[in-house]
């Protein structure tokens, strides 16, 4: 067992956490953080899926010995996917289980392949890898991470395979994004199980103050109204934060005018702030106009460096 030790480690990190394995290599830093987050004595589920071959070719061109070549390369590369990620979790003191799920056998696509496995495995955490540019092929990019996280029944953790090594060694600096929704409040309550004495912790509620064209009201007028629940909203975040975390903290963010958005004014933010994790429900509201929606969480999943922790709203 090689566990952080108390006061340093978090009381309730998840037991049970599913880690995605792309067989294309863009899970390392995901595995990295899923060994960071998971509670000792827990267990841990590594998953990787075989596509079918038949997704990427044109009906017709894979016939016969070159189809059963082309599935068994592709079970092949997933089966070696999953068995190099379980030797991460070798010094851990936690259950390894792993599985390959053949797409030719399964049916369906990947993204409802994984959350039906997580589902029945009774997951309480779900970590994948995010590509975050196109290539020739694309498995845990937008593709697989945003349905995954809109199905699954449990909070999705999207790791950038761009993100820093650090992000497999420490998640101190947590930074929130809240609304005043209580699905906010449910992502931060979530969220505050990776908290420990030492970590700081920061809300931020963004105020969009981008003029555009379906807006119904002026500009100003929205605006004011935003800061006005932003500042509700960050005092209530405040209250949940302290005696929680070393260092809580609060900002009232907004927007710029023009050519910019409530998801990069967020991922500004966690770069200036140097945050290890973004923390986000995915179905609040703001009052006037939408703002926590899977668009908006789906899009910092795209854009951030960071790790992001997208908690879904029950029964929505």
């Amino acid at each position: 067992m090689n566990g952080p030790t108390s006061p340093k480690s978090p009381l309730h990190l998840p037991a049970r956490v599913y880690v995605a394995i792309d067989p294309y290599g863009a899970s390392e830093h995901a595995v990295a953080v899923a060994r960071r987050v998971i509670a000792t004595s827990g267990a841990v589920r590594l998953v990787s899926v075989a596509e079918n071959p038949l997704t990427h070719v044109p009906a017709g061109s894979l016939v016969g010995d070159a189809l059963n070549a082309a599935r068994a390369e592709l079970s092949e590369k997933a089966h070696e996917a999953v068995v190099a990620a379980s030797g991460v979790f070798a010094q851990r003191d936690v259950h390894v289980e792993t599985q390959t799920i053949d797409l030719s056998q399964h049916g369906g696509d990947v993204a409802h392949a994984l959350v039906e496995d997580a589902r029945a495995w009774h997951a309480e955490l779900i970590v994948l890898g995010a590509r975050q540019h196109h290539g020739l092929v694309r498995w845990i990019e937008g593709a697989v991470s945003e349905p995954l996280a809109r199905l699954a029944e449990c909070p999705v953790l999207v790791v950038p395979e761009n993100c820093s090594d650090k992000a497999g060694h420490s998640l101190n600096r947590l930074l929130f994004a809240v609304d005043g929704s209580d699905q906010a409040a449910q992502a931060m309550r979530f969220g505050l199980r990776f908290a420990t004495s030492t970590t700081h912790a920061r809300a931020i509620y963004v105020v969009d103050c981008a003029v555009r064209l379906s807006d119904l009201a002026p500009i100003d007028i929205l605006e004011n109204a935003f800061v006005e629940e932003g500042t509700r909203a960050l005092e209530a975040a405040k209250s949940r934060l302290a005696g929680t975390v070393a260092r809580p903290g609060t900002a009232l963010i907004r927007t710029d005018r023009t050519r910019d958005d409530v998801a990069h004014a967020i991922v500004r933010e966690a770069e200036r702030w140097h945050a290890d994790l973004i923390v986000m429900g995915t179905h609040g509201r703001r009052g006037i106009v939408r703002w926590m929606l899977g668009t908006v969480a789906g899009r910092v999943a795209q854009i951030a460096r960071t790790p992001v922790l997208l908690v879904r709203a029950p029964h929505v």
